[in-house]
């Protein structure tokens, strides 16, 4: 199969969007089939797994580049002729990139990831929230298929009017975020940097940004005997200082690799707190880790974290359930390794390799689909 990979986002620039495309491409590489890549230009690869990478014109916003329309992109579909289109949180590139699929006869599968609606909502865009909401609806009508992360993201979508999706989750890598990593040394290192003296470590991993809603560790204060380790960067970062005085608090920055492995298996408790996640892989990483889960009920987590089994999901709009929910295991550390070892085994059947396997199934459909529909008017 020929795959055309749009991705609104890939590296160097590393995010979630980015990091599902490459595990894409390595699966459609190791399987054997042919593909190329179409992205905004920001110091991208000239290839990747093989495969050529093409760079539009970008713009910069919020530290991440945008890809821009370009001739650029019909001429090289049409050149690489693909079988199917996957477009990667489409939005300014992507639309294009569908479009023009569907000019050249070619299915498309759109991977929704990122919730601009809910963005413009959240910052109190006015006219623009009723604007992205459109645009969202037009970019994916204009697909095949629409793959949502979540049964939440999918609801949102049939809310919008959307309604030709199916649910593809996301994929974790077992071997890199393992429970045993407790017992390497550059655990027990951090650990000792972490809990000096035998403290509980409630762990966050992600971008400090309002999104994310960090500041809901301020519930904490006052809880005896933890230590909050807060794994990440962005703009939130200066005032999530001031929110989190006297929350003992250690910042350790940015991590990925071994690193951030080694950081999951440091924590005693993984506490996500934003509220608009369409996904939530840092919850998958914790529970392949090994590690219970607090989570609000909302977005992603929901369909993630089984209340009272792999962890907890607090009332959204509760601080005081969330501290709750983290005082209970902060005191009962008996439950907390029931819940990391049944966070482990909830995950154990969404390597990268399933989730790819179930993504070229969603080709073969829409492929299938179109070839049918082509027979069809044929015969008319």
């Amino acid at each position: 199969m020929r795959v055309a990979v749009m991705s609104e986002s890939f590296l160097p620039t590393v995010n979630g969007v980015t990091t599902s495309v490459v595990k894409v491409l390595d699966h459609l590489a190791a399987t054997g089939h042919d593909a190329m890549v179409i992205c905004p230009h920001a110091g991208a690869p000239r290839e990747y797994a093989g495969f050529p990478v093409h760079s539009v014109p970008a713009v910069a916003y919020r530290q991440f580049p945008v890809g821009l329309p370009s001739p650029q992109v019909s001429q090289l579909l049409a050149r690489f002729r693909p079988d199917v289109l996957h477009a990667a949180s489409p939005f300014l590139l992507g639309a294009q990139g569908i479009a023009a699929a569907n000019r050249l006869g070619v299915p498309s599968v759109a991977i929704f990831q990122t919730d601009v609606a809910g963005y413009a909502r959240r910052n109190r865009l006015g006219i623009a929230t009723t604007m992205a909401r459109r645009l969202v609806r037009w970019i994916h009508e204009g697909a095949d298929l629409t793959l949502a992360p979540s049964s939440a993201s999918m609801a949102d979508l049939a809310a919008n009017g959307i309604h030709n999706t199916a649910l593809w989750g996301r994929g974790v890598d077992l071997e890199r975020y393992h429970p045993n990593n407790r017992r390497l040394p550059a655990t027990r290192e951090l650990r000792e940097l972490l809990s000096p003296d035998g403290e509980v470590v409630v762990g966050y991993v992600g971008r400090l940004a309002p999104e994310k809603q960090v500041e809901r560790f301020r519930a904490l204060r006052g809880v005896r005997g933890i230590r909050v380790a807060i794994v990440g960067d962005g703009p939130s970062y200066p005032m999530l200082q001031k929110e989190l005085r006297g929350v003992p608090v250690s910042w350790l920055g940015r991590l990925s690799g071994t690193e951030l492995a080694t950081a999951y298996s440091a924590f005693d408790i993984f506490t996500h707190t934003g509220t608009e996640e369409t996904f939530g892989q840092t919850v998958q990483e914790a529970h392949a880790s090994g590690i219970a889960v607090i989570a609000p009920r909302a977005g992603g987590p929901i369909d993630l974290v089984r209340h009272g089994e792999t962890g907890y999901l607090f009332a959204p709009d509760d601080e005081a359930d969330l501290r709750r929910h983290v005082h209970t295991l902060v005191t009962d550390a008996p439950l907390r390794r029931r819940m990391g070892e049944a966070g482990r085994r909830a995950v154990l059947g969404r390597s990268w390799n399933t989730i790819c396997d179930e993504l070229l199934g969603h080709y073969r459909h829409v492929v299938e689909a179109r070839s049918k529909v082509g027979v069809l008017d044929a015969g008319r």
